[in-house]
């Protein structure tokens, strides 16, 4: 079992950052890929970024967030984090942090989730 927690989420104003944290705990994650979504009210779950846990340089971006959004992980800490810049009131959602074997991007295809931390973009 993988067990994630989210947190970081908070009220911000356009062109702000926020930087989201996920705490992994349970199974050994060197098989596996973890990974950003978001979901607003009413809509799907979309991925936002995810990497391979024991990767370096293959992170994958969404298009919304590609060079706003920063994905990076602490091996030590067993963490991964979100730096997000530039928010937009479009970026309002919840986000969830995912651990999954196949990268994919639908969210249906990962096994783990936290559960999410409320980022809300406003001026």
């Amino acid at each position: 079992q993988v067990q994630l927690v989210e947190s970081g989420g908070g009220l911000v104003q356009p062109g702000d950052s926020l930087r989201l944290s996920c705490a992994i705990t349970g199974r050994s994650l060197s098989t596996y890929h973890m990974g950003w979504f978001r979901q607003a009210p009413g809509k799907e779950r979309d991925l936002v970024a995810a990497f391979p846990w024991t990767g370096i340089t293959s992170t994958v971006y969404a298009d919304f967030v590609k060079c706003r959004f920063v994905m990076s992980r602490d091996f030590v800490k067993r963490e991964v984090y979100l730096q997000m810049n530039k928010l937009q009131i479009e970026d309002t959602a919840v986000y969830f942090c995912g651990a999954e074997q196949t990268l994919a991007d639908k969210s249906s295809a990962w096994r783990y989730w936290g559960q999410g931390t409320q980022v809300t973009v406003s001026s």
